[in-house]
């Protein structure tokens, strides 16, 4: 990635929760940004005009806010520092995959983009994080392909885990436990009535999950033929 200005801590946060919003939704509604960063409506309002002025946003009353061209390159700067992170901390440090999102989220604002490359070149240059996520180039690329979640799929669909969401260590252990990692191959088993728990096929176990968490681990079918 080209040299950048460098940003505060916060909005370096917005932008990544902006994109991560945007991707998930198409735009990002000032309520979701509220949850998503913990903070009151008016200070993402504050915020979002700031950062509006600054050209790395833009802001359309009931459409939302999307990122500008140079708030993309930041938003997806910040994402690689803290992806390399994840994969330094469990390749090299044997870190959890349930505790190296909080560590990244610590570590991303002070680590050199410099000090990220090295990471990244002492690693073979990963394309993805311990949970699946895509980990953006140093020129800015990355790969922005819509999965399938879990809870998608038809019974006696194949697939293979292929993502899983990062945000909650608890949720990571209980997926651990059940084999559910990227690179696992599964088939859809069952699906119980009336938002049921989904039966699954891991290898020789058999495992129930319910639709919420379903919904938390993306996969990419597999044809018949595997």
């Amino acid at each position: 990635m080209s040299t950048a200005p460098t940003l505060t801590a916060p909005v370096e946060d917005y932008l990544k929760a902006v994109y991560e919003l945007e991707r998930a939704r198409g735009a990002a509604a000032t309520n979701d940004l509220a949850h998503r960063l913990g903070v009151a409506p008016a200070s993402v309002s504050g915020m979002v005009k700031r950062l509006a002025d600054q050209g790395l946003l833009t802001y359309e009353r009931y459409r939302g806010v999307r990122l500008t061209a140079d708030g993309r390159r930041a938003a997806l700067r910040t994402l690689r520092r803290h992806r390399i992170l994840e994969c330094y901390l469990a390749t090299v440090l044997g870190y959890p995959w349930d505790r190296v999102h909080e560590e990244a989220e610590r570590l991303e604002h002070a680590a050199s983009d410099q000090l990220i490359d090295r990471m990244a070149a002492a690693l073979g240059d990963p394309a993805f994080d311990p949970h699946g996520a895509p980990i953006p180039t140093r020129e800015g690329a990355v790969d922005e392909r819509r999965h399938l979640a879990l809870s998608d799929l038809e019974p006696g669909a194949r697939a293979r885990v292929v993502r899983v969401s990062d945000e909650d260590g608890a949720l990571l252990r209980y997926l651990g436990e059940l084999a559910l990692t990227p690179g696992t191959e599964l088939t859809l088993v069952a699906r119980a009535p009336f938002d049921g728990p989904l039966t699954l096929a891991v290898g020789d176990a058999r495992p129930a999950v319910g639709p919420g968490v379903a919904q938390q681990v993306l996969v990419e079918p597999l044809d018949p033929e595997g």
